[in-house]
């Protein structure tokens, strides 16, 4: 494995998960990865489930409406809803578990993602900010860190098969 920085910390106090994750990919890339439908697609969900977009509209009270699918075809679909957005620089969303009507299980979690480029890597810091704490440990119980982290794996692989081309 690559010598990139992965930090993942859970906050019980402030009910906070952080992440920080570098990226082998410019800047206007992992940015794209992260906001572009059709590219996160191919990576936002942990092996061997799929991630399927059926409604998404990246800008200021935009949202995305998703569904990670097992390969038995079963589905979790999540909505997620963008508050605040700074191109390339950070994103924020509310996000939530939801049914396939668009109904949110609430509470959700507040997610701030901060992109930033130094020597050819990117660097992404993911705060993820429960307003209630046994979400949070719900969250992490349901494998959050492992799923989160092969998903994160999974866009590594991508940014490297497109470097082959």
């Amino acid at each position: 494995m690559n010598n990139l920085l992965f930090d993942f910390t859970v906050d019980k106090a402030t009910k906070t998960v952080s992440i920080d994750r570098e990226f082998a990919a410019d800047l206007s890339l992992v940015w794209d990865a992260f906001t572009t439908q059709e590219i996160l697609d191919q990576w936002w969900a942990p092996k061997p489930w799929a991630s399927k977009t059926k409604v998404m509209n990246f800008e200021v009270g935009g949202r995305r409406f998703y569904a990670m699918v097992s390969p038995e075809g079963h589905e979790m679909w999540s909505i997620q809803k963008y508050t605040s957005i700074s191109p390339k620089t950070n994103f924020k969303m509310l996000n939530a578990f939801a049914d396939a009507a668009e109904n949110p299980q609430l509470p959700g979690s507040e997610w701030d993602l901060n992109f930033s480029e130094q020597n050819g890597k990117t660097k992404v810091s993911i705060s993820i900010y429960n307003e209630s704490l046994e979400r949070m440990e719900k969250m992490i119980e349901m494998g959050f860190k492992e799923g989160f982290t092969m998903t994160l794996n999974s866009l590594d692989e991508l940014f490297a098969s497109l470097s082959q081309h």
